[in-house]
């Protein structure tokens, strides 16, 4: 095995072009983790927050952007099980994607479904670990409820589309194209709401309220969300594209009796990124066996390309999930 690796690593915080190739030593597996062959890289928003400089890694965690990956085990750590070297993974990652080798805890390492291949299940592990951490155990969603994602058309959306329609909710989208629009329709929304030409408040207002929503958009859109929630509803905040602060009439939610919630995936514990883990194995990868739920695909590109993959996401043109091929 080389002492040295290709990586990506942000130069200065910037736009896409401070992402640029370099040479890194090689991970080694710490105590509980294992060390992966990269084969493709997930590109995901909590990597562009990185790179412009608003979204430090966690303590001990790499430097380098890259918060899921696909590959194969190359080395294991002390007081690993259930791993052996030569399986083929998908991970959820501190950091350190963006690389031919990355170390990972191997309690966030889950199997390649065996209906897709290296490229697909590289787009599991940020959306869906988000996803089911937020909509279900958070936001605990339920069969016949009324849930509305917002953003329907991105990784996080299309993830949460499939699921929430595989466990029996009736969804509602918002998106801001016809074509993107009819995407969300196509994985299993009753409604998509382009919101360009229409309000999404009163949409859900006609259904009788939204029973819970996920939000990544923020800023004018919470103030919103309060009044697209039926009484007893829930919110859920995964991010702030529009920002985070607000002003906000709190007598709805004590009149309604909402829940206003929230979280992020990396600064989690381990163990908790862990149990996460073991609820998508029981819960979410038997649907993924069965090809009854699958990640969207958008674009791939080579991983010297990174910028240009940055570049692709920030322009909102995408629908699904954009990866880095790095080996294979």
């Amino acid at each position: 095995m080389t002492q040295t690796m290709r990586a990506v690593e942000i130069t200065e915080a910037g736009g896409p072009d401070v992402l640029q190739l370099t040479e890194r030593p090689m991970p080694e597996p710490a105590e509980g983790q294992v060390v992966l062959k990269v084969a493709y890289a997930g590109v995901n928003r909590p990597d562009a927050l990185q790179r412009a400089g608003a979204y430090d890694p966690p303590p001990g965690a790499s430097d380098l952007p890259g918060l899921e990956a696909s590959g194969e085990v190359v080395a294991i750590g002390t007081g690993v099980e259930g791993l052996a070297t030569g399986d083929q993974v998908c991970a959820l990652l501190p950091g350190g994607g963006y690389a031919e080798y990355v170390a990972t805890p191997a309690a966030h390492c889950l199997p390649v479904p065996t209906s897709m291949g290296l490229k697909e299940a590289a787009c599991l592990p940020e959306t869906f670990f988000t996803v089911w951490s937020n909509v279900f155990t958070r936001g605990g969603l339920k069969a016949g409820e009324r849930f509305l994602v917002h953003g329907g058309s991105s990784g996080i959306g299309t993830t949460a589309i499939q699921l929430a329609n595989a466990f029996g909710a009736r969804v509602f989208a918002t998106a801001g194209s016809a074509e993107k629009c009819a995407a969300c329709v196509e994985l299993g929304a009753e409604k998509a709401i382009n919101y360009r030409d229409e309000d999404f408040v009163a949409a859900m207002r006609a259904e009788g309220g939204a029973n819970l929503i996920l939000d990544m958009v923020g800023g004018d859109y919470i103030p919103r969300n309060v009044k697209a929630l039926a009484e007893d509803g829930r919110l859920v905040q995964i991010a702030f594209l529009q920002g985070p602060v607000v002003e906000l009439n709190f007598a709805l939610m004590m009149v309604k009796r909402l829940t206003l919630t929230g979280s992020t995936l990396r600064p989690q514990s381990d163990l908790a990124k862990a149990r996460i883990a073991q609820d998508l194995r029981e819960a979410v990868w038997p649907l993924l066996e069965a090809g009854k739920v699958a990640p969207v695909m958008d674009s791939e590109f080579d991983l010297a390309e990174a910028a240009a993959a940055h570049a692709r996401m920030e322009g909102s043109g995408h629908i699904g999930k954009i990866v880095l091929k790095v080996s294979g």
